[in-house]
């Protein structure tokens, strides 16, 4: 395992997991920390705020371990609060470093300025995606064309409405992996399973499409219902789940090609 910080004091931009020599895939999670640097205080949030869905996807960075360890394949996990800079988003999107995110204000987003979050960019955002290339790489390398797993998590309910998925499957135009995957997991009964719900994958989706829709490598994204992934049995369950529906797709040769959709 590797978290690295270019100076020690500042939240590690990623935290890398190393897989077998023989992995074809890769897992990330854009979303895994609650990190906040000290020379940002709290970014003004409320105590409430502080460690809420505003701030990271609770749990997501768990299963992604654990996934990973399942598949015996690598992971990156970035490092830092998506409300200091989301790494799913391209860096001057208005979602980037939001001053207001699912409602709630971040007052210490609101005065930044374009050497600001160049500085933020340079720290967090470009660490966390030149590492997830260099591991694709490094696995592309070594056989044909790797698998990307991207684990995100979502809030039970939304607007005061409740959301009756307990995982989305998410995808964009490349369906490789998407649509064995959801026909897997929606031949459970005890499962209610969404196809591109909660999120849309033609909608937000930076990371995949940038590193592996648009240099035609297989990939999907999962959303976990954060009530479902609170402990360590349903951690435990909901990466057993993915790796069992994952297992026949990562491990059929027809996937393993480029092919730009």
């Amino acid at each position: 395992m590797l978290r690295f910080s270019p100076t020690g004091d500042l939240p590690a931009p990623f935290e890398r997991l190393d897989g077998a020599e023989s992995a074809r895939a890769l897992v990330i999670c854009d979303h895994a920390s609650a990190a906040i640097p000290a020379e940002y205080g709290d970014l003004g949030l409320s105590a409430e705020a502080r460690f809420a869905h505003v701030v990271w996807d609770i749990g997501a960075a768990r299963v992604a371990r654990r996934l990973a360890a399942l598949l015996d394949c690598p992971a990156v996990l970035s490092g830092v609060s998506r409300l200091v800079i989301d790494c799913n988003r391209q860096p001057g999107d208005p979602g980037s470093i939001p001053a207001v995110s699912c409602g709630v204000p971040v007052p210490g987003n609101r005065a930044v300025d374009n050497a600001e979050a160049d500085l933020r960019a340079e720290r967090w955002f470009w660490p966390y995606h030149h590492e997830i290339g260099t591991v694709l790489s490094h696995l592309w390398r070594r056989g044909p064309a790797p698998a990307m797993i991207s684990v995100h998590s979502f809030t039970p309910c939304l607007s005061g409405g409740a959301r009756p998925w307990h995982v989305g499957v998410l995808w964009n135009r490349d369906a490789r992996m998407a649509a064995p995957v959801l026909a897997s997991l929606s031949a459970r009964p005890d499962l209610v399973v969404g196809d591109n719900q909660p999120y849309s994958g033609r909608e937000i989706n930076h990371t995949l499409d940038t590193h592996a829709g648009a240099t035609g490598l297989p990939h999907v994204s999962f959303e976990l219902r954060q009530d479902l992934i609170a402990d360590d049995d349903g951690v435990e369950r909901w990466a057993a789940l993915l790796a069992e529906a994952l297992a026949p797709v990562l491990a059929d040769p027809a996937i393993r090609r480029v092919e730009v959709f």
